[in-house]
């Protein structure tokens, strides 16, 4: 189990932007890899309402539980890797294996029993190193929709904003507001109730 905190600026792109950028960056086929996400909350969204998320990631060869939550200049992640029987088992029956992450949820006052799966979003992901970060490219399928995105992964905020939207501002990329992978899902699904 690890503790982290994730400091990232992300961009929604067009699909001419995103290849673009890919031409750009040499990245061709080969450089992606592909990764699932399912994502959980309670009927009431309770972890969406404290700005917590709780997904597992499916990767070809490992299975990592994570839960985030929102902190001044970034996410806090408690990480876990679970086995493919603990994955099958929160999918199927909201069974929550034991660990940081369980211990977590509870620690917020959300009771493990009332979370439930509700989506999964498969991305298509490529990474390059870029001035002392990590640049990302995902291309993403959830519902009836994809999109298409650039992540920069830093460890110093000012610094990463500043490397981020020059990069943008060199490509003619305009900057947009986005919103994170489990709140584009979470608007899809249920767009209809809101």
């Amino acid at each position: 189990m690890t503790k982290e905190i994730e400091m990232e600026f992300k961009n929604l792109l067009t699909k001419e932007e995103f290849y673009r950028l890919l031409k750009s960056f040499h990245i061709t086929e080969k450089d992606f890899s592909i990764q699932k996400n399912h994502y959980f909350d309670t009927s009431h969204f309770s972890l969406k309402k404290e700005a917590a998320a709780l997904r597992i990631r499916e990767l070809a060869h490992r299975n990592e539980l994570t839960l985030k939550k929102k902190i001044e200049h970034g996410v806090l992640e408690i990480n876990q890797k679970i086995e493919d029987k603990d994955m099958k088992l929160l999918i199927k029956d909201s069974i929550l294996p034991e660990g940081e992450v369980k211990e977590a949820i509870t620690q917020i006052g959300i009771p493990i029993r009332d979370l439930f799966h509700f989506g999964s979003l498969t991305t298509h992901r490529a990474e390059q190193e870029y001035r002392g970060g990590l640049l990302v490219f995902d291309h993403s399928f959830y519902m009836d929709k994809e999109d298409f995105e650039l992540e920069y992964e830093v460890s110093k905020w000012e610094t990463g904003k500043m490397i981020f939207m020059n990069l943008l501002h060199q490509l003619q990329i305009k900057p947009k507001s986005t919103d994170t992978k489990i709140g584009r899902l979470y608007r899809a699904r249920f767009r209809n109730n809101q």
